[in-house]
């Protein structure tokens, strides 16, 4: 089940957050407010930001329940595997070469090139040699 709900989550997270700093962009340039107290425009701007976080607050919490889930295993991941993840982001140069990693029934994880490159033989020379 949450499988089904994680891309619509972190999509509506994404979406609230982006939407919510853009927003607020212009209201940080404004000038000092006056002391006759807040606009018309201050007051539709709190409305506003009251109802998108009373809208994103379940996401916000399933986001932060998530998480919290999957945190301590992914802390764990990531400090067994990261020096080797690191040397192999070094040495492949372009990733949309590689299809998605599959897992086979032993476990084995391959990423397989999506075209392969063509195996090159090696050609003898005049004198009969093999350049290599």
């Amino acid at each position: 089940m949450t499988q089904d709900i994680r891309p619509r989550m972190f999509r509506r997270l994404a979406l609230g957050a982006g939407v919510a700093a853009l927003l607020a962009l212009p209201l940080a340039a404004e000038d000092a407010p006056t002391d006759e107290g807040p606009t018309l425009m201050d007051r539709g701007m709190e409305l506003f930001f009251e109802g998108l976080r009373r809208e994103m607050e379940p996401t916000l919490e399933e986001a932060a329940r998530l998480f919290a889930e999957i945190g301590p295993s992914m802390r764990s991941f990531l400090t067994e595997m990261g020096p080797a993840l690191a040397d192999i982001a070094d040495q492949v140069e372009d990733w949309s070469v590689y299809e998605m990693p599959e897992i086979l029934p032993n476990g084995d994880i391959i990423i397989r090139r999506k075209d392969p490159q063509p195996e090159t033989t090696p050609k003898a020379t005049e004198d009969g040699s093999i350049e290599l």
